[in-house]
């Protein structure tokens, strides 16, 4: 992204206060105020193919450029896909990898469960577990983990809310425990702010969650279809509050802070 651009869509050239972080997206971080406060577990919501897992990874860059140790958990796409989409934003997503800055790995959503089944099993009625065994790997000590998604996690726990109820909120106290930032998708077909009724389950996730971003798909009154992005909340931040313009493309992600969704839009 050129400098022209970079300053049309609120580039921010101060660093972030002490204790805090950006997400290199420029546009973005000016609607984060002082930055991310660090540890925070931030939510990022929105419908099939609105672009969550390309703002991840564009996350992801920033911190490994700025020499952070980056954990990319998937529990969809295999790791080829992920790296060819990595690729399109930094062509020099390998040697992250090879440099051991990213570790991109992806899980089975049935052995996380069947893992946190046995952990609970063994701890009988404690409420408490030991999330470590069943993600983190004891050789890396990550900054940032980002998730992908907690859809299909949360499937994996079919019949069984409680149990990830009790998953999520132990992952939760575990990543601030180590003051490890975390990115979190999670798929909705209709995220529940619009008015729309929301799952128990995902308002439990949302009450745990330090920050809310939301992505939309836009249906402008005259047809065509867009892309909108809002930050519902961030503990601790001034933020700014307002659904704007966001364009995924080859050269990348753009937000434009200044060019809010028209009134009279469909938000889904």
């Amino acid at each position: 992204m050129d400098g022209k651009k970079s300053q049309a869509n609120g580039s921010k050239d101060a660093a972030a206060e002490a204790g805090h972080v950006f997400t290199g997206i420029p546009g973005l971080d000016k609607m984060l105020g002082k930055g991310i406060p660090v540890g925070s577990s931030v939510l990022i919501e929105g419908g099939p193919g609105s672009g969550k897992t390309m703002l991840c990874l564009a996350i992801a860059s920033h911190y490994c450029k700025t020499g952070k140790k980056v954990l990319y958990m998937s529990f969809e796409e295999p790791e080829k896909r992920l790296v060819e989409h990595l690729e399109t934003l930094d062509k020099n997503a390998k040697k992250y990898i090879s440099s051991d800055l990213l570790r991109l790995k992806r899980f089975n959503a049935l052995d996380v469960a069947r893992s946190v089944e046995a952990l609970l099993s063994e701890a009988k009625k404690e409420l408490l577990i030991d999330v470590n065994p069943v993600f983190f790997p004891t050789d890396f000590k990550p900054d940032l983990v980002l998730m992908d998604s907690l859809t299909s996690i949360s499937s994996a726990f079919s019949g069984e809310d409680s149990r990830f109820r009790i998953y999520m909120e132990q992952l939760f106290r575990y990543l601030e425990k180590e003051n490890i930032s975390s990115f979190l998708i999670r798929e909705v077909a209709n995220p529940s702010h619009t008015g729309r009724q929301g799952s128990e389950l995902g308002e439990a996730v949302s009450f745990l969650s330090d920050g809310i971003i939301i992505i939309y798909n836009v249906l402008h009154p005259g047809g065509e279809r867009g892309t909108g992005i809002e930050i519902l909340k961030l503990r601790g931040v001034a933020i700014e509050r307002k659904i704007v313009k966001m364009k995924i493309g080859m050269d990348g992600i753009t937000v434009y802070p200044n060019e809010q969704i028209p009134s009279g839009c469909t938000l889904t």
